[in-house]
């Protein structure tokens, strides 16, 4: 199918599965869905922990032949974390996805100097993110807060998240960040003098959850970065799953890798502007593909 026809076929998709399902109704977090979420997080805790300071590859790239070498090209691979990327559970779906990117000609701190710092993640990230703040930092456990907006057909969703963020350095090229959220809730009306917050668990249900795990090696003469992000939303009818299941993964997708793109743009001007009156001698890799 040629790009175009694709494309046009996906937004297809997208706008059925938006029209005949109630996506943008009121819905409320069950505790029978909470229990599921917490039970799929300990599960994936230890396949996500087995690697970590043991003799086992650091890096999900490094479990298949071909992986690195695609990064370090440049390439952002994106890929289900497990067998399947969507499970639903009781009244919600869990969304797992892992993706990979190499930035050339940087270091650890160079990375870290943009990945903690929360109150620019609204000039880093948008239009997605549009506001953001650093509420507190001990040592290297953070709080921050975040504002996203996601326009679904003619509608505007605008979730406000409070985020703790704890990271550990194994040595001194490997690290891991364990991100998590401790309140999500919907604005209503966001920018309007009647703008307010629904309660805590209600609303549209787009994202009740979020959990990640972020490593970061250095070698090859830059750093990996590698993302695994679970999150929780409402389900959406079974009558239209498949329909459902393209368009979701197709966003996921596309949302874990634009993260990774933005996150190496970020990387890049901040050293370009710290360099630009001693210049440094380095040609970026291209290539911004996702698999």
């Amino acid at each position: 199918m040629r790009p175009q026809r694709l494309k046009l076929f996906r937004n297809g998709l997208a706008i059925l599965v938006l029209l005949a399902v109630p996506a943008i109704s009121a819905s409320e977090l069950k505790q029978e869905t909470l229990n599921a979420w917490d039970d799929y997080l300990r599960t994936a805790n230890l396949h996500m922990h087995r690697n970590l300071g043991t003799g086992d590859p650091f890096l999900w790239i490094e479990e298949k032949p071909g992986r690195s070498q695609r990064v370090r090209q440049g390439e952002i691979l994106i890929s289900p974390a497990r067998e399947a990327s969507l499970q639903k559970v009781h009244d919600g779906l869990i969304h797992d996805w892992i993706g990979a990117v190499f930035i050339p000609c940087v270091g650890i701190n160079d990375v870290f100097a943009v990945v903690h710092d929360y109150n620019r993640y609204k000039d880093f990230y948008k239009p997605t993110v549009i506001e953001s703040k650093l509420v507190s930092r001990t040592g290297e456990d953070y709080e921050f807060s975040l504002v996203g907006l996601k326009s679904v057909l003619f509608e505007k969703i605008v979730l406000e998240g409070q985020f703790e963020s704890h990271c550990a350095q194994l040595d001194g090229r490997h690290l891991y960040c364990i991100s998590y959220s401790t309140r999500v809730q919907e604005i209503k009306d966001y920018g309007q003098p009647d703008s307010h917050k629904l309660r805590t668990d209600e609303g549209h249900g787009y994202i009740w959850r979020l959990y990640s795990l972020t490593k970061f090696e250095e070698r090859d003469g830059g750093v990996y970065i590698e993302v695994e992000a679970i999150a929780l939303s409402r389900d959406i009818s079974a009558l239209l799953h498949w329909f459902t299941k393209l368009v979701v993964e197709h966003v996921s997708r596309a949302s874990m890798s634009t993260i990774l793109q933005r996150t190496r743009e970020a990387v890049r001007s901040n050293i370009a502007a710290r360099n630009r009156k001693n210049p440094k001698t380095c040609n970026f890799l291209q290539g911004d593909s996702s698999r």
